[in-house]
C-alpha cells in the first residue's frame, strides 16, 4: 500500500505516476484477442465449442448452447422470498431510473420556414456480457438488460462463461425478470465475437455492454465499429474522500469493497486526518483477514491501495479530477461543497450513509461506470448507449430561399458544383 502526503517535496512527481499508472491490459493480451476473434470469424460455431472446451470445460453440445426461457423462470420461482423480493426491488428502482433518461423527439419550423427534428430509436438487437468466471453478477445483467429494455431494444442477447457447464441460479432468474430473449452458454473474448459478427447459432447483435475481464475488454475494443460498444472497462477502483469524523472500520471495508473484485482492483482515500488515516491502514488488515476474498482483496489492497494525506480537504477535488475514479464517496458533514468542484467520475457517493456498495445493486443509477481515468470523456451506461438518433428536415420553396444561396456558396467554396447545382436548379438559377 501506498502511503502520499501534499506536504511532501515530491508529491507532484508521485502523484504523476499513480495517475499515469496502468492497470489494464498489454499488448500480449491484444494480440492473442486479435487471433480468438480472427478464429470467431473464420470458424463460428466450431470456434466457440473449442474455446469453451479450454476455457470452460464442458461440452456444448452436450451441456446446452442455450439456456432456455423455462429453466430462467424455474430459477426464478425457486428463489428464497427475501432474495426475490430484493431483485425485485432492485429492478423497480434500475428501470424507475433509467425511464427518466429516456430523451425526447423533437419537430419544430424555424424562422426560415425549415421543418427541423430528430426521431431517438432503439437498437434492433443488443448484446449483454454478464461475467461468470470470478464471480457471477445478476445485479450486472439487470445493470444492462433493463436499459436496454427501457431503450426499445428488440432482441436482448446475453452470453456468459459457464464454468463446468453450470450457471448461477441468480443470473437466470435476473434474466428472467429482465426479459431477456436469449441466454447462451458462452463466455470470454469469443463470446463478444460472437455477438459481433455472428454465427449460425448466434445472430449477430449491433451493441454490446456489459463488464468483463481484460480479453473481454480488448475484444470489445477491436471490435468497436463492427458494432457499438458501451465502453472499455478496466479494473475497479474507488476513491474515497474522508475526515476524521468517520469510523475508520466503515471507511476501511468500503475501500476494500473494490480490491475484492479483483487483484488489479484500486481503492484510494484521501484524508486530512493522518490518525484517521493510520486506524484506517491498521483497520484494512483486520477486515482482510475476516474477508472469503481475501486472497483477492489484500493482493489488490498491497499493490495498488493508496493514502492520501492533505493538509485540507479542499485540495481533494483537485485530486480527484486527475483520478477521474470510477466511484467517488465523500464522507463528510457537507458533501455536497466538495463535489461541485469534481469534473471526473463516474458516479458519486454523497454523506457517511452512503456506501459505494449500495449503487452497485438497489440505488439505481447504472453500476457499468467508466474506469481507467476515462470519466474524463465518457460516462456511465444508459439507455442512450442502447439508442440511436436520426435527424430529418424538411423544407418548402420558400425556405430553400432563403437558406440556399448561402449553401451555394459554401459548397462553391469547396469545389463542389454537383452540390451547388442541385440547390440552383430547384432555385431556377
Amino acid at each position: 500500500m501506498l502511503r502520499l502526503s501534499t506536504r511532501d517535496p515530491n508529491f507532484a512527481q508521485a502523484f504523476e505516476r499513480l495517475v499515469r499508472d496502468r492497470r489494464e491490459s498489454g499488448d500480449d493480451i491484444a494480440r492473442d484477442v486479435a487471433l480468438i476473434l480472427a478464429d470467431v470469424r473464420n470458424r463460428g460455431d466450431e470456434a466457440l465449442a473449442d474455446y469453451t472446451r479450454r476455457f470452460d470445460g464442458h461440452d456444448l453440445d452436450q451441456t446446452g448452447w442455450r439456456i432456455d426461457a423455462a429453466e430462467c423462470r424455474e430459477a426464478f420461482d425457486a428463489l428464497k422470498p427475501d432474495l426475490r423480493a430484493a431483485l425485485e426491488l432492485a429492478a423497480q428502482r434500475i428501470r424507475a431510473y433509467h425511464e427518466a433518461q429516456l430523451p425526447e423527439n423533437r419537430d419544430y419550423v424555424d424562422e426560415t420556414g425549415v421543418r427541423l427534428g430528430a426521431i431517438w430509436r432503439g437498437v434492433d438487437a443488443a448484446g449483454l456480457y454478464v461475467p461468470g468466471g470470478r464471480a457471477a453478477y445478476p445485479s450486472s445483467l439487470l445493470m444492462n438488460a433493463i436499459p436496454a429494455k427501457v431503450a426499445g431494444v428488440e432482441r436482448l442477447v446475453v452470453v456468459t462463461p459457464t464454468p463446468k457447464g453450470q450457471v448461477n441460479p441468480l443470473v437466470l432468474a435476473a434474466a428472467h425478470l429482465a426479459g431477456v430473449d436469449e441466454l447462451w452458454r458462452v463466455g470470454g473474448a469469443h463470446a463478444v465475437g460472437a455477438l459481433a459478427y455472428g454465427t449460425k447459432k448466434i445472430a449477430p447483435v449491433d451493441v454490446v455492454t456489459g463488464p468483463g475481464n481484460a480479453w473481454v475488454a480488448e475484444a470489445k475494443r477491436q471490435l468497436y465499429g463492427v458494432v457499438g460498444i458501451d465502453m472499455v472497462a478496466g479494473p475497479s477502483e474507488i476513491l474515497v474522500i474522508a475526515d476524521g469524523k468517520n469510523d475508520p472500520e466503515w471507511t476501511a471495508v468500503d475501500l476494500l469493497s473494490q480490491a475484492e473484485h479483483d487483484p488489479a482492483a484500486q481503492s484510494i482515500l484521501i484524508t486530512d486526518d493522518a490518525l484517521f488515516a493510520d486506524t484506517v491502514a491498521d483497520r484494512v488488515g483486520v477486515e482482510i483477514a475476516m474477508l472469503p476474498t481475501a486472497r483477492t482483496a489484500k493482493a489488490s489492497w498491497d499493490t495498488h491501495g493508496v493514502i492520501i494525506e492533505v493538509e485540507s480537504l479542499d485540495e481533494a477535488p483537485a485530486l480527484a479530477n486527475r483520478l477521474a475514479a470510477e466511484h467517488v464517496e465523500i464522507a463528510t458533514d457537507n458533501p455536497e461543497a466538495l463535489m461541485r468542484g469534481i469534473r471526473h467520475a463516474g458516479s458519486v457517493f454523497l454523506g457517511r450513509m452512503t456506501p459505494e456498495a449500495v449503487g452497485d445493486y438497489v440505488a439505481g443509477p447504472n453500476h457499468v461506470l467508466p474506469t481507467g481515468r476515462r470519466a474524463r470523456f465518457s460516462s456511465g451506461l444508459s439507455v442512450l448507449d442502447f439508442m440511436k438518433r436520426t435527424s430529418f428536415i424538411q423544407l418548402d420553396e420558400a425556405a430553400l430561399q432563403a437558406v440556399g444561396p448561402a449553401a451555394i456558396a459554401l459548397a462553391d467554396a469547396e469545389g463542389l458544383p454537383a452540390h451547388a447545382r442541385s440547390i440552383e436548379l430547384r432555385l431556377g438559377l
